[in-house]
């Protein structure tokens, strides 16, 4: 069995106005870093070298608070159209570079509790060549990001343009899915009172 890295790029997608939370989450606190930023260390301290940050509302003030230095910040200007967009606009990128990319792992900003050793375990069960898709696990038996996508995939991927994401991919190829169950409870920040809790329970217990 080969030991070889598959060329997996990590796009994050961090390009909405948080309309639900009322001000824009990537720049929200979180320990001595902020979302945005804790979720591109993460990307960084992972096996993977590749790392894309898709921006778009805000992008002026949020690009100017990325603190890591070795990845690519993408704008989609399109952004309005929604998750599907940023996803496309990602991928879009990734293929014109031509680096023979073999899968790329999707993840938001707003999933603080996404550890590097989670991060490696999605990319450990990632096999190359066999339609394979990596999801991690939410409560109801639901399903999705941070998810790697086989570059069987890629051509959708680069066709999604509305809200939905990716989700109608994840149910047409369910089969090929492996899912994994995070070891901490799999949450996303939408509103302000979820990221005061959370925030306070992580970080103001002394």
């Amino acid at each position: 069995m080969s030991n070889v890295l598959p060329n997996i790029s990590v796009v994050i997608l961090a390009a909405g106005a948080s309309k639900r939370m009322g001000t824009p989450k990537q720049l929200l606190n979180w320990g001595d870093s902020t979302l945005l930023n804790h979720a591109i260390a993460v990307a960084s301290k992972s096996k993977l070298k590749n790392t894309y940050v898709v921006l778009g509302a805000n992008y002026n003030r949020i690009s100017e608070s990325i603190t890591e230095s070795n990845i690519s910040i993408l704008n989609n200007k399109n952004w309005q159209k929604g998750l599907g967009s940023s996803i496309a606009y990602g991928v879009n990128y990734i293929l014109q570079l031509r680096d023979k990319t073999e899968g790329i792992l999707f993840m938001l900003a707003d999933q603080p509790f996404i550890d590097v050793t989670f991060f490696n375990t999605l990319i450990n069960h990632f096999k190359v060549d066999v339609n394979c898709i990596v999801a991690t696990s939410y409560e109801n038996d639901k399903y999705g990001v941070p998810v790697i996508f086989d570059k069987s995939y890629f051509s959708e991927l680069s066709k999604l343009h509305d809200d939905s994401g990716a989700k109608h991919l994840l149910k047409q190829y369910k089969s090929n899915i492996k899912v994994l169950v995070p070891p901490v409870k799999n949450v996303d920040l939408d509103f302000k009172t979820d990221y005061i809790k959370l925030f306070n329970d992580n970080f103001k217990s002394e």
